[in-house]
């Protein structure tokens, strides 16, 4: 069985790019019939954000991705928290230690920043030197026991070999070669007991099963040194696919300066579920070149690893405002206007009928992208208008407009309520712009300005059926008489 793992730091909100790499995660186990655990990887305790966890499990759920083992829920390899787990970790760089693929270092954090500095004057990548600095291979044996009965500080590194290649495998990127010389001696376990990331992510990954680490490629660099440290243990790697970046419209990294990068940015904003998640599905695969438009359960059918772009992807927010629209105009009325009812009574507009809430949204939905946008697009549909475009008054009203719009007013005063309707309506304003010998829309740009107060917007026809006789008629009289 496949098993897969999100592994966050709760180091801040959910950001959008980890987002995309669970839902990767997510659809390539029920692609495959395996299970998707959630891991917390909260060792770094300095940067800890408190909250951070609530929030990781609550967006992903409102995304739609469940995990099946986490520490909320729990499974039969927890703890799910890598701070429950540092024992754990410590008996594990002991074990490397007796393995000899280890060993104790001593050297204090001045005693590196000189060893980094001789190398950068040297013309040397900065990296550490076991064969100069206080480690167990220069103290020898006798010594490094003494230092740690002692109770002096100290790491436990990972040694690499100074000769040979590492060959790794990626299911994006393919195999690649590297030499080991150019590879770190990491720390695996710090001073303060606690393990690095390192550490703690091999040794989980292995007790937990993990068959598939799907990450982002910021740890592409790690790879190397990863399967040297599988081979330190002498445990199989699992397969790894590393995940194109996020890019903005600079084709730059996409970071805070681009705007909301947090789940909860865009659930605020009122992006939904189904469209945010289509959205970064997309950012670096794409089964098939003529849609861009997938349902859940077809992603899920379609999803492979090898179809996973190499190339970074664009955050177009465009793109993705025109997504959540394709998406709202899926959702029944009744549910947009359960949405929109706090949204009216937040600008003001309160005890409005459903029924007349119900009719502007069908009249509104094909030009909005987001249901928030509904009491701005179309105030005038809830309350009377509150200012006009003077300026498109200038370029409309000529001479005789108003006489027209006189006249015209009075012949849709005559139309029976009970046939108060779009169709009626248009039959009596295109028929008398025939009369006239006049385009219709000599009339229907002031009617829509006396109206609604703009230029643009929803059918004119249908607006007024929506907006009733009654306003219809006095709107336009109020307009004339004040024009």
């Amino acid at each position: 069985m496949t098993r897969a793992r999100f592994a966050p730091s709760p180091t801040g909100m959910l950001h959008i790019g980890a987002l995309r790499t669970a839902l990767y995660n997510f659809l390539f186990v029920r692609h495959t019939g395996g299970k998707l655990i959630l891991r917390i990887e909260d060792t770094d305790r300095t940067r800890f954000v408190e909250g951070a966890e609530k929030d990781f499990i609550q967006m992903c759920r409102w995304a739609g991705i469940e995990f099946d083992e986490g520490p909320d829920i729990g499974g039969d390899v927890g703890p799910y928290r890598q701070s429950e787990r540092t024992e754990i970790y410590r008996k594990h760089a002991e074990m490397l230690i007796e393995r000899e693929t280890a060993y104790y270092a001593f050297d204090t954090s001045e005693e590196l920043d000189a060893m980094r500095e001789r190398q950068q004057k040297a013309g040397i990548v900065p990296k550490y030197d076991r064969s100069s600095m206080r480690n167990q291979f220069t103290l020898g044996d006798e010594e490094t026991r003494r230092l740690l009965d002692g109770g002096v500080e100290h790491t436990i590194r990972l040694f690499v070999p100074l000769t040979g290649e590492t060959r790794t495998h990626d299911l994006v990127r393919s195999e690649s070669l590297f030499a080991n010389r150019l590879i770190d001696d990491q720390i695996l376990l710090k001073s303060d007991g606690f393990p690095t990331y390192h550490l703690a992510n091999i040794v989980d990954d292995h007790l937990m099963g993990i068959t598939h680490v799907i990450r982002g490629e910021e740890w592409l660099p790690s790879l190397p040194k990863h399967i040297i440290m599988y081979q330190a243990f002498g445990w199989e790697p699992p397969e790894f696919a590393h995940l194109p970046l996020i890019l903005n419209k600079e084709r730059k990294k996409f970071s805070k300066r681009d705007g909301d990068v947090s789940v909860e940015d865009f659930v605020v904003k009122g992006y939904l579920p189904e469209a945010l998640v289509n959205f970064i599905a997309l950012l670096g695969w794409n089964p098939t070149a003529d849609r861009e438009i997938y349902s859940f359960h077809e992603m899920i059918e379609s999803f492979r690893l090898e179809k996973v772009n190499k190339a970074g992807a664009i955050f177009d927010n465009d793109k993705l405002d025109w997504m959540n629209g394709m998406y709202l105009r899926q959702l029944s009325v009744e549910r947009l206007v359960e949405d929109l009812q706090p949204l009216l009574e937040k600008a003001g507009f309160e005890n409005v009928d459903p029924g007349h809430a119900s009719a502007v949204v069908e009249l509104v939905k094909e030009r909005i992208n987001f249901v928030h946008e509904v009491p701005k697009f179309a105030e005038y549909m809830f309350g009377p208008v509150k200012s006009f475009d003077e300026e498109y008054h200038t370029k409309q009203w000529k001479e005789g407009t108003s006489d027209q719009m006189w006249e015209l007013n009075s012949r849709l005063e005559g139309i029976d309520e009970g046939n108060w309707n779009s169709k009626e309506i248009e039959g009596v304003i295109r028929g008398y712009a025939q009369e006239l010998e006049i385009s219709a829309g000599k009339l229907i740009h002031p009617l829509r300005l006396s109206l609604t107060g703009k230029r643009v917007g929803a059918g004119m026809f249908e607006t007024m059926e929506v907006l009733g006789k009654e306003k219809t008629i006095g709107r336009i009289q109020d307009y004339l008489e004040k024009h």
